[in-house]
């Protein structure tokens, strides 16, 4: 590295000296002698800062565009090959093999094993299918019956697909309310519905706040949520039949 900024400084140091002697003053007119003459000052006084600033620019502007353009893709396509097999058994409802992985699996350059997605979403968290092995991870926990670890890695998932972030939002609140604990479950359960509103995600967990609600015996917010549900997605499989939610949380409220 410090080959390379030694370079880079005498590099810039030539640049320097050769605008010093091929450059022939022009006349300027005495409004700008003044403004002209203190960079020139400066420059003069601070040319080795100058010049090393620069050389150091350049090698913080190659190592961004390294990590870019190289580490980065790199590190995706071994993440992306290394999820495969995990999503593979955790498509099949297989949570244990998918989560500890170790199984010697038949890849491109011969047998290899198996990673687990615990170990998919340490080592390559910055990329994308690093931060998808959190939130496989996360239902299989839930599935298991783990559901502080369920939590915990659906907690770190972070993507941009609407439905899937409704999905682990709201396994968080399915997680919550196994350890009963009914209000964080609650909380979670709206957070998901409110993420994407769309006809599929959004009912599932407003009927679960409102059964959530039941539970707690606060009957009156759950009418407000399930008469959410008639209003705004009537046409559902959840507002179909929300009426007849209704009607019970009414008698059971005396509402």
């Amino acid at each position: 590295m410090s080959t390379e900024k030694d370079t880079v400084n005498t590099e810039a140091n030539e640049v320097v000296e050769n605008i010093e002697t091929t450059t022939t003053p022009t006349p300027r007119s005495k409004g700008n002698d003044s403004g002209f003459e203190g960079i020139q000052l400066f420059f003069e006084n601070n040319k080795k800062m100058v010049t090393y600033v620069g050389g150091g620019l350049v090698v913080v502007i190659a190592a961004i565009l390294y990590y870019k353009l190289m580490y980065m893709p790199e590190k995706e396509k071994e993440a992306t090959n290394e999820l495969y097999w995990a999503q593979t058994y955790f498509e099949k409802d297989s949570f244990e093999i998918a989560l500890k992985g170790g199984k010697p699996v038949n890849a491109i350059n011969g047998t290899k094993t198996m990673m687990s997605l615990e170990q998919i979403a340490d080592e390559y968290s910055m990329t994308k299918s690093g931060n998808l092995a959190n939130y496989m991870a996360g239902i299989c926990y839930l599935r298991t019956g783990k559901f502080e670890k369920a939590i915990e890695f659906l907690s770190q998932y972070n993507g941009k697909d609407e439905m899937v972030s409704s999905i682990a939002i709201g396994a968080i609140g399915d997680a919550n309310m196994e350890l009963n604990k009914v209000d964080e479950a609650i909380k979670f359960y709206l957070k998901a519905a409110d993420n994407s509103s769309n006809n599929f995600t959004t009912p599932i967990y407003l009927k679960k706040a409102g059964l959530a609600y039941e539970l707690k015996g606060n009957f009156s917010e759950a009418i407000n949520v399930y008469e959410r549900i008639r209003k705004e997605y009537g046409t559902t499989d959840e507002g179909k039949e929300i009426d007849r939610e209704i009607a019970k949380v009414k008698a059971l409220g005396n509402l």
